[in-house]
């Protein structure tokens, strides 16, 4: 993208306000991750961040750069963990992404993939056996998220004025 995406603003807010608003409806502790313990590799860092520095049992994890996410779908995600699941990945069109439920059990396989600089999302949903959750159209413009700088345009423009 070139920029930080959690400071892009649309509808008055940051992509992270968005984020964290979505995410205080839960009803769950909110915590942003601002700096990686193991920087330049991608979201795996800030997970195994989260991970290590948590004393939860498992995290529900956000992407900035998803500001249409829906309360009605983190609580979808949260329903599907199961006792024996350690991780819930929901598929979008790349594969496995955000929003994710992972247990801090899997912080191990996470030290595992950055050891041998394996920091896709994908490699860590396998090494997981994790849950995959397939939405679908209710919740299709949730997983809407921003990656370019051609994706942002595209967003901002069609972002409806009347949304905050």
């Amino acid at each position: 993208m070139g920029r930080d995406k959690a400071k892009l603003r649309i509808g008055g807010r940051t992509l992270l306000a968005h984020i964290r608003i979505t995410a205080k409806t839960s009803g769950l502790p909110v915590r942003v991750i601002r700096r990686d313990l193991v920087p330049r590799c991608g979201p795996l860092g800030g997970i195994y961040t989260a991970l290590k520095t948590t004393s939860a049992a498992a995290v529900l994890f956000l992407a900035c750069d998803m500001p249409c996410l829906s309360e009605t779908l983190l609580r979808t995600v949260l329903r599907k963990k199961k006792v024996r699941t350690t991780a819930v990945f929901t598929l979008n069109q790349r594969g496995a992404g955000f929003p994710m439920l992972l247990k801090r059990s899997a912080l191990l396989t996470i030290e595992g993939l950055l050891a041998k600089q394996q920091f896709s999302l994908q490699k860590l949903s396998q090494a997981l056996d994790a849950t995959l959750f397939r939405p679908g159209l209710p919740f299709e413009t949730d997983l809407l998220n921003v990656n370019t700088p051609d994706d942002w345009n595209r967003f901002e423009s069609a972002w409806p004025k009347n949304r905050r």
